[in-house]
């Protein structure tokens, strides 16, 4: 990399702060803060929705996947059921918010159930978000260290990895706080045009740096069966399947974008449930064809380094082997980023690096802030004035931030691709949240005690699952994709067979 790499890379990051502190005028009530005085068009909804949902693990992770020995296309399978829990969502969930003037998706369940199923909903986002985002943090933060090392090869990398979480996590501190959930959006509206020209950047330097260019690239990719997209066996413990990816994907899907406030909040910035629904489908089609791309990126990154003429490469992904399945780099998720910072042209080196910084400073701080302050906070403070409210969600978005910077820092040591570490975060407690959303809308007969044991009996259940899967405990290994669907229809079940034994005197519904 040049020096011009990085006078992009830091204009960057500097502009968008900028951005950021230029919506500070507009942020005068909690309604401005949290939900853009619902007035953002149902366009730069779509945009964001794709800018949050891509992020930085997508563009660094998604093409390692495809690099990977024995990688493929078969990511899509999740993507698929991606779709289809968008269609699911607008049926179902999107009619929901726009009852009422909601700042927060939990509010819902406070008014069907009371403030326990809200606050632990609530807490669970809270949790799963800032340790998600925290992850991503983390994943950008290597990019950037690599970047600085390629100036200096003598750096510790350790010491570059925690300042470049340090800088990235104040950024991010910076125009959240001043900008508010609207410069959010339209921050993300910028980064998503910015990751995409990055990623057709490198697709095409890429292409011209392989020897008979695209030909090549799709012979290797047959040869090695990179292009398979189907998987329909039924295997629980495998993370990509047909199954897995249409039925798990679509329940994550739904709790992902229909019950978690880091995405919820952004149809609320609308000002009608069809701009919502409209955002929401329009956007899959985008994320597909987004997914696409990036796999394809994987195989020409697989083309381009060729570890197939090397004959370690027989014994990578071998147990005991000490041959890494991504030969000839240690993680999946170095790969793409090692080609960004050796092998692109000056110029075009820093935009690309720019735009995976675009990726990753899809901040949450606001969507967590809302959900403290309308669901943790103010059933306890009546009392509270608007303005009062307005300056703690600028206190809590810094100490947010803070939160995900120790959390980054605190993930370094994990050997895991960032992109299933944090999708098996999510998954954990979003199929419990999204189970009592379901509760909710159809067991009519449920009451509060009813939602919080299918709540409190699904969230200990996915705790031992996930630590079965890794090793912690005996049991089965299910993979990461299931997780929302069985944690919500664990949920359901348990409060269904509550609702049997402690019969209601009532019926309400959502």
């Amino acid at each position: 990399m040049q020096p011009i790499d990085l006078v992009i890379i830091f204009g960057y990051l500097i502009g968008i702060t900028a951005f950021g502190i230029l919506y500070a005028g507009k942020q005068e009530t909690t309604e401005d803060y949290f939900v853009g005085d619902r007035s953002v068009p149902w366009w730069a909804i779509a945009m964001s929705i794709v800018a949050t949902e891509t992020s930085t693990i997508t563009f660094v992770s998604v093409p390692g996947i495809a690099f990977a020995k024995g990688g493929n296309f078969q990511f899509l399978q999740l993507v698929f059921g991606y779709m289809l829990g968008r269609v699911v969502i607008s049926l179902i969930f999107i009619p929901l918010y726009f009852k009422g003037e909601l700042q927060t998706v939990y509010q819902l369940l406070g008014d069907r159930f009371g403030n326990k199923v809200k606050m632990l909903a609530s807490a669970l986002f809270v949790v799963m978000r800032n340790i998600a985002d925290g992850i991503r943090l983390l994943l950008t933060a290597i990019v950037l260290a690599a970047v600085y090392t390629s100036f200096n090869p003598t750096a510790d990398q350790t010491t570059i990895i925690i300042g470049s979480i340090i800088l990235l996590g104040l950024v991010m501190i910076i125009f959240t706080f001043y900008g508010g959930m609207e410069a959010v959006i339209w921050v993300e509206v910028v980064q998503l045009v910015i990751y995409i020209g990055g990623a057709l950047a490198a697709a095409v330097v890429l292409i011209q740096n392989i020897d008979g260019g695209l030909s090549t690239v799709l012979n290797v990719g047959s040869q090695f069966d990179k292009f398979d997209v189907f998987d329909f066996n039924l295997d629980f413990a495998k993370t990509y399947t047909f199954w897995g990816g249409l039925i798990g994907g679509c329940f994550l899907t739904m709790s992902t974008h229909g019950t978690d406030q880091y995405l919820v909040q952004r149809y609320l910035c609308t000002n009608k449930p069809s701009s919502a629904a409209t955002a929401l489908l329009s956007s899959g089609a985008v994320v597909l064809a987004q997914f696409i791309g990036f796999l394809f990126i994987g195989v020409l990154l697989f083309a381009f380094y060729a570890p197939y003429n090397s004959a370690e490469y027989a014994q990578a992904g071998v147990a005991g082997s000490g041959v890494p399945g991504t030969f000839p780099f240690p993680k999946p998720d170095q790969v793409f980023p090692n080609f960004i910072t050796e092998h692109m042209p000056a110029g075009l080196s820093g935009l690309v690096v720019a735009a995976i910084f675009a990726a990753a400073l899809s901040s949450s701080l606001n969507s967590i802030a809302a959900t403290f302050i309308n669901d943790l906070y103010k059933p306890f403070a009546k009392s509270v004035t608007d303005k009062q409210l307005l300056k703690l969600s600028g206190v809590l978005t810094v100490v947010i931030g803070i939160v995900q910077i120790l959390v980054a820092i605190a993930f370094m040591a994990t050997g895991e691709s960032a992109l299933n570490l944090a999708l098996s975060v999510a998954s954990l407690f979003n199929g419990p949240v999204l189970g009592v959303f379901l509760v909710g809308t159809f067991l009519k007969r449920a009451k509060e005690i009813h939602a919080l044991t299918g709540m409190v009996a699904s969230t200990v259940l996915m705790i031992y699952i996930l630590l079965a899967f890794n090793g912690f405990v005996p049991g089965p290994r299910i993979a990461w994709p299931w997780y929302a669907l069985i944690g919500s229809v664990t949920t359901v079940i348990v409060a269904f067979v509550a609702t049997l034994i402690a019969k209601p005197e009532n019926e309400v519904s959502m």
